[in-house]
């Protein structure tokens, strides 16, 4: 069974987020720790992720929602620890002008292929990327594209809960 890292974005995912709700439902899930969930140091995260890995072991499969995509993009492009996969969840453009000022570090994006399997999921209208960067993203990174329609930046706002349709995303992943 593989160990499921909870990689929250800008403000630590709050308790409607459905990395929330996931983690509440299933002792499988870990959340990452960062010294500082508002401002954001692309350099900080990435070493947060390499200790975290290292720590659990190959087995991890990542779930990173907005911000935490990036990091594990700039993480992916340098030697790290293996991990068994990565679900990249409304991937956010770090030049694009809703990109939050607080966060440093992040561009330039690599666009690289990554070293695992991975899927990017997109919105038709997320505020802080377009599909057409998450698809260039995806492409990339070698990572699947699931286009999830207009469902905002597939946060607490978008109103999923439990977002089973994601869950779904992750177990095939996990298989």
């Amino acid at each position: 069974m593989p160990t499921l890292l909870i990689f929250p974005g800008i403000g630590n995912s709050g308790p409607e987020h459905w990395q929330s709700r996931w983690e509440r439902g299933n002792p499988d899930f870990v959340r990452i720790v960062q010294r500082d969930w508002d401002n954001p140091v692309c350099a900080e995260w990435t070493s947060a992720l390499e200790s975290t890995v290292q720590r659990l072991g190959p087995s991890v499969v990542v779930v990173a929602h907005s911000l935490a995509c990036l990091a594990v993009a700039h993480w992916a492009a340098r030697a790290h620890a293996p991990i068994r996969a990565a679900l990249l969840v409304a991937v956010p453009d770090p030049d694009g002008a809703a990109f939050p000022v607080e966060a440093s570090g992040f561009s330039p994006l690599p666009m690289q292929p990554f070293s695992f399997p991975s899927i990017v999921v997109s919105s038709s209208n997320d505020p802080y990327g377009s599909s057409e960067h998450a698809a260039a993203c995806a492409a990339a990174w070698g990572s699947r594209l699931v286009e999830v329609g207009a469902a905002g930046h597939i946060n607490a706002s978008s109103n999923l809960g439990d977002w089973p349709e994601g869950m779904a995303l992750l177990q095939q992943l996990c298989a």
